[in-house]
């Protein structure tokens, strides 16, 4: 084993958990914000009989305070319950942290085979120069070659990607040697050159070749860019491999026959780059996709993944990727191996996920992408409880776990025996024998999708499959290391970043409301905090409607005069003050120790506001819809380019509209809605000049005068923007006369 570390006899620990700081504090805190929710249930029950109140008394009967004062008890329920819900992730939180120089230490000439899977799905909207960067950033871990295997799932069926895979696996003779010669960080081409230049470097043999290595990058950059551009791969290139022979073939990216290409077999002694040195493995796999087929999406490209590599490789660890998700940290695989590999309680781990950042975030996080707060906190908590969430990216896998194994304790898993039943298959053996296990029909009759693998029928089948592991017995760690370990591209406009929470919205309410609702599901399999724990995501939908009512209902009152909340001078004005304030305050600190700003954690409360009346609600209908039988669940691809205007306004954050979308028209009428109630109500007490109206309804004012504040950007981006990025007229038409009809609305 290598020189082992002893305490007492038995080996150290490779990782250790430490319990989260001021916990009792916390707590205390959290009853304080108990106790005045509860103040508050209580008040409206109290209160709930209807008396007129208001200084339109004459004008409003009491039924018109009826059903408002009913529909502010129910969303304060659904509020306070879903905060409840929320607090179990922060009432026990845990971190953990590997040794990875004890790993060293025993394991050094043991370390276990890794496969990469990376994911990719459309050549134009994912272009093929950023799947080569997430690919080459994996190939160059600082992890033994012969052990390390990539492989890129290409769900277009294109060309194009596999032709840059074959400049790639050219390049990183090159690239490898570089990095490891020097130790850079990152080690994806793209992102490496774009944060460091020729002219801040001091070593001049350093400095030559990281001249002659960019320049190779950009001459291969350029190649792939131009025969994308004119829709042909070069002549020259095709006769390098066999495997263009594929695309002779009348392929359509959903019509075509599986295809697996093995560019690089790093069983071959004979593979080396450019000092001698192995390289690892790189495989591109297309599966098999007819119209007649179902095809399971991503899940379906994971599991076709699973067989492929299990066949070629079978490593007993696999790490799945984005194709936009780059390695940040090549000592990465070690780190995490400290956790599987840990004598005590290494084979209790089916996974360890890593939160999801990106390399293209604004200092203040516009579109609150990140949400700094959710990584340290809230999915920490829930790993905490040994139930960390599958994330879909950016996760390592144990292969058996993720095969349906169930989890037996004191089976200790061979990790350091790895199949050797392909050593004596040739390449030709191992891509014929694969293209079967990705073929349409291989699943048919099988527990694939079902047990074994991902799981299918769900838009977020990361999650559900997560928990269905967990169910079998297994736990999971949410790894927050000190070096981001993975950096994606987050969304640059504000309609793609609503698209992608409307797609994890809806799958993860649809998990809720199946028989995978972790409530029935995990009942007596993961502990209560876990369940309550997965309910924070899964009930995004849902709680749209009591936002909803909140921003639309006592807006609306207050331009009626109908006072929803209690005077400024009654005891019952405190808990509602105490509970919004502590909150908020609380919201606020919690975000800027997690390392974000001030205005950064204000954007993630516009964002808030923003998902939930929109595409949060959005899902909502389209959950009813399909239990309705009236829809089927699509699978919405972002786009991952942008046009150089685009990106400009986002790094000077400016939001982005531009689009006449259902989800800006509903954001533009709920934001004139409240402007046109906040100044209606106002002059109207003005003009009556009544004190007692205006301590009635002074929570209503505030309220509204915050979610007027909060929609900013949106008065601007009606009136007074004139770039490409506004919102255009004939939406600003149609929305200031939906709110002008809203404000007609009678409300009894």
């Amino acid at each position: 084993m290598g020189k082992q570390e002893q305490n007492n006899g038995e080996a150290v620990r490779l990782f250790e958990t430490r319990e989260a700081r001021f916990r009792g504090i916390y707590r205390v805190f959290a009853s304080t914000i108990m106790v005045g929710i509860c103040l508050i249930w209580f008040y409206r029950l109290k209160n709930i009989i209807p008396r007129t109140t208001g200084y339109h008394d004459d004008h409003q009967p009491a039924e018109g305070r009826r059903w408002a004062w009913i529909g502010m008890f129910m969303a304060e329920v659904g509020f306070g319950l879903y905060w409840i819900i929320t607090q179990s992730v922060r009432w026990s939180l845990i971190h953990f942290y590997p040794f990875k120089e004890r790993l060293s230490n025993r394991y050094e000439n043991m370390l276990p085979g890794m496969d990469i899977f990376v994911c990719t799905a459309d050549p134009i909207m994912e272009p093929p120069t950023l799947v080569i960067n997430t690919v080459l950033s994996a190939m160059s871990y600082n992890y033994p070659p012969e052990k390390l295997s990539v492989y890129v799932s290409d769900d277009g069926g294109s060309e194009f990607t596999f032709y840059s895979l074959l400049e790639a696996s050219h390049f990183s003779k090159r690239w490898i040697p570089f990095c490891k010669r020097f130790n850079i960080e990152p080690r994806a081409p793209e992102a490496y050159f774009s944060q460091h230049y020729s002219s801040s470097l001091q070593d001049n043999k350093f400095a030559q070749e990281w001249l002659v290595i960019k320049k190779l990058y950009e001459d291969m950059k350029n190649r792939i860019e131009l025969a994308v551009e004119a829709g042909k791969v070069p002549e020259e290139a095709r006769k390098q491999h066999k495997g263009f022979s594929e695309w002779n073939l009348n392929i359509k990216k959903n019509d075509h026959q599986p295809i697996v290409q093995i560019l690089i077999d790093g069983r071959d002694t004979s593979e080396v780059n450019n000092e001698g040195s192995r390289l690892p493995t790189l495989v591109y796999m297309a599966r098999e996709k007819r119209p007649n087929w179902p095809h399971n999406f991503k899940a379906g490209a994971m599991n076709a993944l699973i067989r492929v590599s299990s066949e070629i490789t079978n490593a007993p660890f696999i790490l799945n990727l984005d194709c936009d998700m780059y390695s940040n940290n090549a000592d990465t695989i070690q780190e995490i191996l400290c956790f599987f590999m840990d004598e005590k309680k290494g084979d209790e781990f089916a996974f360890v996920q890593f939160p999801q950042y990106y390399n293209n975030t604004t200092k203040n996080d516009v579109y609150a992408n990140v949400c700094a707060a959710a990584n340290e906190v809230e999915l920490a908590g829930v790993g905490g409880y040994g139930a960390a969430l599958y994330c879909g990216t950016g996760c390592f896998h144990r292969r058996e776990s993720l095969s349906g194994e169930k989890y037996s304790k004191g089976n200790r898993f061979q990790w350091n025996t790895e199949a050797k039943r392909n050593e004596g298959k040739s390449v030709n053996d191992l891509e014929k024998s694969s293209k079967v296990l990705a073929s349409c029909c291989y699943e048919k009759g099988t527990q694939w999708g079902k047990e074994m693998g991902l799981m299918y029928g769900c838009p977020v089948e990361d999650i559900v499959t997560g928990l269905a592991i967990q169910c079998r017995g297994w736990k999971s760690v949410h790894y927050n290391a000190e070096r981001k370990a993975f950096l994606g591209v987050a969304p640059t406009t504000l309609e793609v970043s609503l698209v992608q929470h409307k797609r994890w919205s809806e799958g993860m309410s649809q998990i809720f409301l199946s028989k995978y609702c972790p409530f029935i599901y995990g009942h007596g399999r993961i502990k209560l905090g876990a369940q309550m724990g997965y309910s924070i995501y899964l009930l995004w939908a849902p709680i749209s409607l009591p936002v909803l009512f909140y921003v639309i209902v006592p807006s609306l009152c207050l331009l009626k005069g109908i006072s929803l909340f209690p005077e400024v001078s009654s005891p019952w004005f405190l808990p509602f003050a105490y509970v919004f304030v502590a909150k908020n305050v609380f919201s606020a600190l919690e975000a800027m120790n997690c390392g974000s700003t001030l205005k950064g954690w204000w954007n993630l409360q516009r964002m808030w506001l923003i998902r939930r009346t929109s595409s949060y609600f959005i899902a909502f209908l389209d959950i009813i819809k399909r239990k309705l039988g009236l829809s089927e669940t699509t699978f919405a691809l972002t786009d991952k380019v942008v046009t150089e205007d685009v990106s400009k306004r986002y790094e000077q954050e400016i939001m982005e509209f531009g689009s006449s979308s259902l989800m800006f028209t509903i954001l533009a009428t709920l934001a004139l809605l409240n402007l046109f109630t906040l100044v209606g109500g106002i002059m109207k007490i003005l003009m009556d000049f009544d004190s007692k109206a205006l301590e009635q309804l002074i929570l209503q004012i505030v309220l509204c005068g915050i979610i007027v504040v909060v929609n900013f950007p949106v008065y601007q981006a009606l009136f007074i923007r004139r770039d490409k990025g506004c919102i255009p007229s004939s939406l600003m038409l149609k929305s200031v006369v939906l709110a002008s009809l809203l404000c007609l609305v009678p409300l009894y």
